[in-house]
């Protein structure tokens, strides 16, 4: 019984190090890298979602002055939201495809920034939200280059796709209601992306 009491301690530190040795082996270096910077991404995405909201700075009154009003912004990329593409992603494919995302908005928000102040309108809260998406792409760029997957480059506007002329503040307005709700939906897909990408990587829970 001695024997058997004194090789306890021993027992029990054998078997910590094969846990040790199986959660290790189990999760490679990079994901959990890359657990960091989803974390950081999902919080980055949190706040564009929040400062989106008030890119237009309206009222829900007045808000109703733009319903129905057809989107004019093309190149804006349609986002994917069937259940197969949310089956089928893939940690390289997806963080680039956000980042291309990411940049998208970026041009548009720094396009709208800039016609907003030609016709007299606050151009902070663009400025806020174009703070957030180069965070973000900043964060995805990290990611990709941790993996060593090839960082897209940042997409310019194509002459078929060219950003329009804002002539007043209400063509102002209707382009921030635009993008601001574009933004949403964009940041509704991400968080839901990245936390698939969570669960595929075996990210510790928080």
């Amino acid at each position: 019984m001695k024997i058997f009491h004194d090789s306890a301690p021993c027992l029990l530190h054998l078997l910590l190090l094969a846990e040790l040795f199986v959660l290790s082996s189990s999760r490679p270096a990079h994901s959990l890298s890359l657990c960091s910077f989803f974390g950081s991404m999902i919080h980055q995405v949190d706040k564009l979602i929040n400062s989106s909201k008030k890119l237009h700075g309206l009222m829900d009154g007045e808000l109703t002055n733009f319903e129905g009003v057809e989107n004019q912004l093309d190149g804006l990329r349609h986002i994917e939201h069937t259940v197969e593409h949310f089956r089928a992603l893939e940690v390289n494919e997806s963080l680039s495809q956000l980042l291309v995302y990411t940049q998208s908005f970026r041009l548009h928000i720094d396009w709208l920034k800039t016609a907003r102040e030609n016709v007299s309108l606050s151009s902070r809260p663009a400025e806020g939200v174009s703070t957030h998406l180069l965070h973000l792409s900043n964060i995805i760029k990290a990611s990709l280059q941790q993996i060593s997957e090839e960082v897209p480059t940042s997409p310019s506007p194509s002459p078929s796709a060219s950003l329009p002329v804002v002539s007043s503040a209400f063509e102002a307005l209707q382009f921030s209601v635009e993008i601001s709700e574009k933004l949403q939906v964009f940041g509704r897909w991400s968080k839901r992306v990245l936390r698939l990408l969570q669960t595929q990587s075996r990210c510790p829970r928080r």
